[in-house]
């Protein structure tokens, strides 16, 4: 299970946290800290990420704390925590009102609270949030695994999906009806939240969560994106709504709609489109029984394959019965919604009448989703020239992804970057991780890398010093639409 970002500190915990002895002073109560920095510059501004609890002693606040705290908005500061003393005997009250006029939360720090001592306690907490959320997606994750188990699944996984995002949850089939389940009480969907039978969209309520006809029409457009297969996942926002949808297979999309969206959220979701995707499958027998009981009882699904391979995936058309081409492949593993017939056997397909068939090079149980990409690949030149089967021969990176899942990648993992942080990040690996040639490069002081470097690799939730995400990255990066 990929771990979940890091969330956000509330300002409300320090202020809770009676040792470091904080004070609210102005501006709102309430922020999400993200991380910490100390800094005593004039316009510490172009040094922040966003997110960060500044904190400063005031030694050159100068004349104009208007423009100060102004800077500070504008950076996206989450908050200011001001030390009184050894400069200050008290906070300047020009300082004060500035917070309250353009919205900053102001702390007092005590003169017996170290910067370190607060910096500690945003970690501590982090640390905390992290395992809360890494507790709650497993718990959830477990959930939905036994719900998959029920006499009727689908619904049973969709009801507890929106019970848990706090929100609803429906499954899109290709034609455009959809397959939902029950309301939280176990009856169909309450009515005002339901859509209308036109619409064809089924709904999954909970916590007496209601959804209007424009969120359903965003939805509907946002599940267009996936439906063909040009993605996997796409999100967007309605009304105050997040919106998130996710490919499950034959045409079919998941789609959700929830108040809120915290860092887990994306993980429980494609848990459950996993579920989804194995228990809406025509005939989930053989193989794909087991790999469903598999994924149930928390092992793997690539381990109901039952030997390490080769595998060869293959993708077909042209023939009228997917069950016969199957069986002449020696394989029950059959995947026959979609643009192309798509298959999985341990021996080495030959070419079949009436068929095109696009061949992967042999894989492993862990590459089984390199290896679909390389058959489709496979087929389009099958097709293009007409000869009856076409194998996976591209040497090197360009042959395991193709360009459209190079960049569909590219998006997905740089997705949380903004373009500086993408800008920043890809000049810091050019320059094998050196902050100087770096900094000189995108005319930056040193500090200003490190600190965007460091943003990077905290929304990524990616370790730099490995260099296996280096490798990634720097993939993804050179892959990406220019910023």
């Amino acid at each position: 299970m990929e771990a979940p970002p890091t969330p956000p500190v509330p300002l409300a915990a320090l202020l809770a946290d009676r040792e470091l002895g904080l004070r609210h002073l102005a501006g709102p109560a309430e922020a999400d800290v993200h991380g910490v920095h100390a800094s005593e510059m004039a316009d510490p501004s172009p040094y922040l990420l966003g997110g960060e609890l500044l904190l400063t002693a005031g030694a050159e606040l100068g004349a104009d704390p208007d423009g100060y705290v102004r800077g500070l908005v504008a950076a996206g500061a989450a908050a200011l925590g001001f030390g009184v003393a050894p400069v200050h005997e008290e906070v300047p009250a020009a300082l004060a009102a500035a917070c309250a006029r353009y919205g900053l939360p102001l702390l007092e720090v005590p003169p017996r609270t170290p910067f370190t001592a607060v910096a500690r306690s945003v970690w501590r907490l982090m640390a905390q949030a992290r395992t809360r959320e890494l507790r709650r997606v497993a718990e959830v994750q477990q959930s939905l695994a036994t719900a998959a188990a029920r006499p009727d699944p689908v619904a049973a996984v969709l009801t507890r999906l929106a019970s848990s995002l706090g929100g609803w949850a429906a499954l899109l089939t290709p034609a455009g009806a959809a397959a939902a389940g029950p309301g939280p009480s176990g009856g169909p969907a309450p009515g005002p939240a339901t859509a209308p039978a036109s619409t064809a969209v089924g709904i999954v309520r909970a916590a007496g969560a209601g959804v209007g006809e424009e969120v359903l029409g965003a939805v509907r457009e946002l599940a267009r994106r996936v439906a063909g297969g040009a993605a996997a996942t796409a999100t967007d926002a309605s009304r105050g709504t997040h919106l998130a949808v996710y490919a499950v297979g034959g045409g079919r999309v998941l789609a959700l709609a929830t108040p809120a969206r915290v860092p887990g959220d994306h993980t429980i979701a494609s848990v459950a489109a996993v579920l989804l995707t194995l228990i809406t499958a025509e005939r989930p027998a053989g193989a794909e029984a087991a790999a469903l009981a598999r994924l149930l009882l928390g092992g793997s699904p690539a381990g109901a394959l039952g030997g390490p391979g080769p595998w060869y995936a293959v993708h077909a058309r042209g023939g009228a019965d997917p069950q016969a081409l199957a069986a002449a492949l020696g394989t029950v593993l059959l995947d026959p919604d979609g643009p192309a017939v798509r298959l999985l056997t341990d021996r080495e397909p030959a070419p079949q009448p009436g068929w095109r068939l696009g061949v992967s090079a042999p894989a492993g149980p862990d590459a089984l989703s390199t290896a679909d990409a390389q058959a489709r690949r496979a087929l389009d030149r099958a097709e293009a020239a007409r000869t009856p089967l076409a194998r996976h021969t591209e040497p090197g990176l360009a042959g395991l992804v193709g360009a459209a899942e190079a960049r569909a990648h590219a998006e997905a993992l740089l997705g949380p970057l903004s373009p500086a942080l993408r800008d920043t990040l890809r000049a810091w690996l050019a320059h094998h991780g050196s902050w100087d040639r770096s900094a000189a490069a995108l005319g930056l002081h040193r500090n200003t890398v490190r600190q965007r470097i460091a943003r990077a690799a905290a929304l990524l939730d990616r370790n730099l010093d490995d260099p296996d995400a280096r490798m990634e990255l720097w993939f993804a990066l050179t892959r990406a639409p220019e910023s």
